[in-house]
């Protein structure tokens, strides 16, 4: 490929035609282009990732961030400044320059006329602007998002991706953006849709279940509705955490708040009975052997606690296939991560990050989950720690739980927000930037508006955890396990097939291809490499069916619960109160 760096881009404005790409005069620079724009080449998209990876990598610690050992257990409240860049230098300037930074950086950047007047090192340092959090703070944010063991392979294909991709010349922000790059609009939208429902149900739950939990607390005394408002009127407060950086240390204390609650949780079951009660709502018996859980007519005495080595009911496959959605649930963080490295000074850090969590995660998750289920077993409970029996260590593991639930509840209406803004109110209504005051004063007013609109979506549903399941098959599937094999096909096919004598050249505009359809496709799948395109296909596969099952399961447990009437968070009545 020509160029200085290895991944060279295309010219925007050009076709895929071979000989109109090769021989187009004008060239349009990042900066006076459309925020999404058809005709920007995946040559052109390389060349300034490549040459953006290049400045990253030549960062110094001072200004990517400490990150010790310390630092990774007790992050700072606040990040390093942006590393600006002038006349090709990473670092400081004079003071003209820095007030020429100011301004770039206030600028409302979604109006093109503002964008035609702006430099490329104007354009450029908005962008680096943007970009502030460390790999530690990326560390928490993940865990506290909950990433799985299984979705280590997706977030590595992201991250191979997103590196290939962004820049800041053309800075990648979500999720939607790396579907646009790769297959198209009409893809960048779905994602974006999907992403927005999941994002707000995810809100929407959490407030539900913290608010389950506020209601066990009071003893059923005090209003269920009430119990729900009170944490959706906390995350008018949560939400106005802006940027990512400044969420780590948040992140930080709910990741200590989770294990003191495996801990005491743990303790508790040991010595006392399950909570037979609630078992009726979400317990591993009630999913898939009723009778399990079900006390003796005469007697009234609960079933002893038993385990299974497979299926408790092989015969089951709607129970089956809904304690698998609430496993991809639970472990599925992927839908989140090219917004945490959006939001990264380095992200090529970001895979110590991931591998850090997991191996977190995992240790720690896993150990919890068997020692439960050893305790308690068709008894266990989807959320633990209000399956414990006495009422006092249930207030404690309820109330640290609703505080760590709602810096996650803010976690995903922070990344939501974003979604909407950038790819709804600045693409289509030209609102100005978040780093810009105008766009700060605007995420203040939106952040209530997004929390008021998760609650009443999520309240009107009656069955919460059937909701789990649904946004389960439709959303994180796609995102954790769909999505990332189907995106990394297109990338290594596209990234493969670019011979040698191939590529962007940023002087004059022109991208060099020499051939284009089938024959240039079949040369990337074989070399991409062969065996990562064929497993990638494979897990597709998989991740597809795993879908339409869960999907079929999720639908059902639904129709089945609007048939017998339930509650929802507008009664006064709590589901949990089965006195």
């Amino acid at each position: 490929m020509a160029g200085a760096f290895v991944g060279n881009g295309g010219d925007p404005r050009l076709s895929v035609d071979a000989v109109a790409m090769d021989t187009y005069p004008g060239y349009i620079s990042p900066q006076q282009r459309l925020l999404h724009d058809p005709n920007v080449t995946f040559e052109e998209y390389r060349y300034y990732a490549e040459k953006t990876r290049a400045e990253e990598r030549s960062l110094k610690e001072s200004e990517v961030g400490k990150t010790g050992f310390m630092q990774i257990l007790f992050p700072p409240k606040s990040s390093p400044k942006p590393v600006f860049n002038s006349q090709g230098a990473v670092g400081d300037f004079d003071e003209k320059g820095a007030a020429r930074r100011k301004s770039s950086v206030n600028a409302n950047l979604a109006d093109m006329s503002t964008r035609q007047v702006i430099t490329m090192e104007e354009w450029t340092n908005a962008s680096r602007a943007f970009r502030t959090a460390t790999w530690a703070a990326c560390f928490y944010l993940i865990t506290t998002d909950i990433l799985g063991p299984f979705g280590v392979g997706s977030g590595y294909l992201l991250w191979r991706i997103f590196l290939g991709l962004d820049s800041y010349e053309f800075p990648l922000k979500n999720y939607g953006d790396l579907a646009f790059r790769l297959y198209g609009t009409v893809p960048r939208h779905l994602v974006n849709i999907l992403q927005t429902i999941q994002l707000i149900c995810g809100v929407g739950l959490i407030v539900i279940s913290n608010g389950q939990a506020i209601s066990q607390v009071s003893k059923f005394k005090l209003c269920y509705a009430i119990c729900c408002l009170i944490w959706c009127l906390v995350g008018f407060g949560v939400g106005q955490v802006r940027t990512l950086a400044k969420y780590g240390w948040l992140a930080n204390a709910a990741i200590w708040m989770n294990l003191m609650i495996m801990f005491i949780s743990m303790g508790v079951i040991a010595h006392s009975p399950p909570n037979y009660a609630i078992s009726v709502l979400g317990s591993a018996g009630g999913a898939t052997i009723p009778d399990d859980i079900t006390p003796d007519p005469t007697t009234g005495i609960y079933p002893p606690v038993k385990h299974y080595s497979g299926l408790p009911n092989p015969n089951s496959l709607i129970g089956s296939i809904n304690g698998l959605m609430q496993g991809v649930y639970a472990y599925g963080g992927a839908q989140l991560f090219i917004e945490f490295m959006a939001e990264m000074k380095r992200p090529h850090d970001f895979i110590k990050a991931m591998w850090g969590a997991q191996f977190f995660i995992y240790t720690c998750y896993m150990v919890y989950g068997c020692f439960v289920y050893y305790y308690q077993g068709q008894y266990s409970y989807q959320i633990a720690y209000q399956g414990v029996s006495p009422y006092g260590w249930q207030t404690a593991g309820n109330m640290i739980a609703v505080i760590s639930g709602i810096i996650a509840a803010g976690l995903y209406g922070n990344i939501g927000i974003k979604v909407l803004y950038n790819n709804i109110l600045m693409d289509l209504f030209r609102f100005p930037p978040l780093t810009t005051h105008k766009g700060k004063v605007l995420w203040a007013v939106i952040v209530p508006i997004y929390w008021t609109i998760a609650f009443i979506i999520a309240a009107a549903i009656p069955d919460f955890f059937g909701l789990v399941s649904v946004v389960a098959a439709f959303c994180i599937i796609q995102f954790c396990y769909s999505f990332p094999p189907a995106l990394a096909l297109g990338y290594f096919i596209k990234k493969h097939a670019m011979r040698a004598d191939e590529g962007f050249d940023p002087t004059t505009g022109r991208v060099v291809r020499n051939d284009t359809g089938i024959k240039r496709w079949a040369r990337g799948f074989v070399a991409g490499p062969l065996w990562m395109n064929i497993f990638n296909i494979i897990y597709l596969g998989g991740a597809l069916t795993t879908f339409i099952l869960g999907a079929y399961a999720a639908i059902d447990g639904m129709v089945i619960a609007f048939a017998n009437p339930e509650l929802n968070a507008f009664s006064c009545n709590s589901p949990l109160n089965l006195g």
